[in-house]
């Protein structure tokens, strides 16, 4: 890893090479995905059992592609029990966290026959895509899919790839069972998500998208939005460590090691005020590199996207930290709280250094679907907001817009709209 003085230069050099992760930098994909998509739309179930056994499993079908209920008790017979306890035990905190977020309907009544509100409504119907093929994510089904619950979605349909053999992984299997999915899908890739915003004869369409993927799952929830809503375009995972001199340096290597190992786009960050602390940190990622299992992805990860930055005071430290605005941002400082209240743009942020970043992604409680690619300074981390909309309600009785009615009169007609304005005047006639 690269230990750089942090200066203008250097940060606008960073800044710069992280965009360069972003989805919407991969053009050279987006005809492929809009084959996909229209071809589903067109075709349908056909297209979509084509693309799975070309791409998943060989001996695809309409009567294989839902996962059968006989399918989910084989899941919970192979399910190692310690993983089933402690998938459990994370619904219960994730459930707690995410019950604080309800919104509730509300009126304002006046005396002379004005009523107004906002009424919220559950989304009907949710899509949740699960990647799978070659690795499982039961955390991934449980941050997307407790929300959707919580907030009152009433239909939830989860996709994810099946392997060569048609089987989904037990614990995938098992956690969409235990967070309450209705209906699991074996269909991956931008099929799957054309299947979920367009309809086929075996899925309904849906009205809303989530769930991560690689870049033609992305680039085809950015194609479809406007016919469903999406969550986000989510990048490669990144992390930032701002730590002092009181940080220890075992712990911030082993926590820029835990992102760095999802794929070679992943992004591990250091900027501290102490330069013997970024040495410190250097010698521990080499030392853990050398025994981690996924070593090659962590090097190319460090190599492609990873930074040990010394900035020459905390101002400039977290002057960067924002601007950069990561997804996950540990703080490890002997200050923390005070540091974390002049923090305006992160997905999450971890307070202290028994805070590492895996406890958010399993266990905490606080959604794991967080901003990437600087998008921190105006998305927000997956909620129970994002699986509810909202109706204003207006209400007026005759005596409430009678001594108001020309003054919107007077409004229309300065736009030029006699129309309206003929809609509010005609009842005073």
């Amino acid at each position: 890893m690269r230990i750089l003085s942090l200066n203008k230069e250097t940060k606008d050099n960073i800044l710069v090479n992280l965009l360069k992760r972003s989805p919407s930098q991969y053009g050279e994909y987006e005809d492929k995905v809009q084959e996909i998509l229209q071809d589903v739309r067109t075709k349908k179930d056909e297209a979509l059992i084509r693309y799975t056994r070309r791409f998943d499993y060989p001996d695809a079908s309409v009567e294989t592609m839902k996962v059968t209920e006989d399918e989910f008790m084989k899941a919970y017979e192979k399910i190692d029990p310690a993983v089933l306890d402690v998938i459990r035990k994370s619904i219960v905190n994730i459930y707690k966290y995410h019950e604080k977020q309800k919104r509730t309907s509300w009126f304002d009544t006046e005396t002379n026959g004005i009523l107004l509100g906002q009424k919220v409504t559950a989304i009907g119907a949710v899509g949740v895509y699960v990647p799978g093929g070659k690795a499982a994510y039961p955390s991934s089904v449980l941050m997307n899919v407790i929300p959707a619950k919580v907030a009152g979605v009433k239909r939830i349909v989860m996709t994810t790839p099946c392997g060569a053999d048609g089987k989904v992984y037990e614990n995938t299997l098992v956690a969409a069972k235990e967070a309450g999915v209705t209906e699991v899908y074996k269909v991956g890739g931008a099929q799957a998500i054309a299947a979920l915003a367009f309809g086929t004869e075996s899925i309904e369409k849906v009205d809303k998208i989530v769930g991560p993927g690689n870049i033609y799952v992305a680039l085809a929830k950015k194609a479809v939005y406007g016919h469903v809503s999406i969550d986000s375009i989510a990048g490669p995972s990144e992390i930032l460590v701002l730590a002092d001199e009181t940080a220890n340096p075992r712990y911030v290597a082993a926590d820029l090691l835990s992102q760095a190992e999802h794929d070679e786009l992943a992004s591990s960050i250091l900027i501290t005020t102490s330069r013997k602390l970024a040495e410190e940190v250097e010698k521990e990622i080499d030392n853990f590199t050398k025994v981690l299992s996924r070593s090659e992805i962590i090097k190319k990860s460090l190599d492609n996207f990873g930074y040990l930055l010394v900035a020459d005071t905390m101002e400039d430290a977290i002057e960067t930290v924002n601007e950069i605005a990561s997804e996950h941002l540990e703080i490890m400082t002997k200050d923390a709280f005070e540091i974390m209240t002049k923090i305006t743009n992160a997905g999450a942020i971890f307070i202290g250094e028994y805070s590492s970043e895996p406890l958010g992604d399993y266990f905490a409680g606080p959604n794991h679907v967080l901003p990437t690619n600087g998008t921190a300074k105006f998305f927000s981390p997956l909620s129970v907001d994002d699986f509810i909309k909202k109706s204003s309600i207006i209400s007026y009785s005759r005596e409430a817009l009678e001594p108001v009615y020309q003054d919107i009169v007077t409004f229309a007609k300065s736009e030029g709209l006699t129309a309206h304005a003929n809609s509010i005047a005609v009842r005073f006639e």
